[in-house]
């Protein structure tokens, strides 16, 4: 299919958009691929936050080297290209567990920011908790030493008022006698 100077243009900014808005880039190549196959994959990318296209490669090799990346090897052959707008970890698990059981698709590798990660490196950012749970689980690691100065500073207190609920007891239970 021959594109139009006009629609490629429109293609570079749509590739340009996608670049500046997004946490990663994954890229995938594919073989024998159905649409049913990259609808599913496509819903599964959805769910994590983004976005997964067809892309034509010499112009996305264009749009990264106007915004700075020069390393472009992964957008040979056959792409597709996943978008993270939101969790990056969260589209990188799902291409991941999409194409663990698949033939037709593989992870290329990918993109945060001006870096390139490999296929493994994928994997691995794939392997990191989502994100609500990390904030959580920084918030906890934050939070714990004041909440340990928030005991010891009221522990004295507390020590007091045991010793005087204690004398109060013990006096009340001699008169009630």
């Amino acid at each position: 299919m021959a594109f139009t100077r006009q629609h490629k243009e429109e293609m570079a900014k749509q590739y340009a958009k996608w670049l500046e808005s997004s946490q990663g880039l994954f890229t995938l190549s594919y073989s024998k691929m159905k649409m049913v196959d990259i609808n599913a994959l496509r819903a599964k990318v959805r769910e994590a936050g983004g976005e997964l296209h067809v892309v034509k490669n010499t112009l996305m090799t264009r749009v990264m080297h106007e915004h700075g990346i020069t390393d472009t090897h992964l957008l040979e052959g056959t792409t597709l290209l996943a978008v993270a707008f939101g969790d990056a970890p969260a589209v990188a698990k799902a291409l991941t567990e999409a194409t663990a059981k698949s033939e037709i698709f593989v992870v290329k590798g990918g993109f945060l920011g001006r870096n390139v990660l490999d296929a493994a490196q994928v994997k691995a950012l794939a392997s990191l908790p989502p994100l609500p749970i990390m904030r959580a689980t920084l918030l906890g690691t934050i939070s714990a030493p004041a909440s340990k100065l928030v005991r010891t500073l009221a522990e004295p207190a507390r020590q007091a008022a045991a010793v005087i609920k204690a004398y109060s007891e013990k006096e009340a239970a001699p008169a009630a006698a």
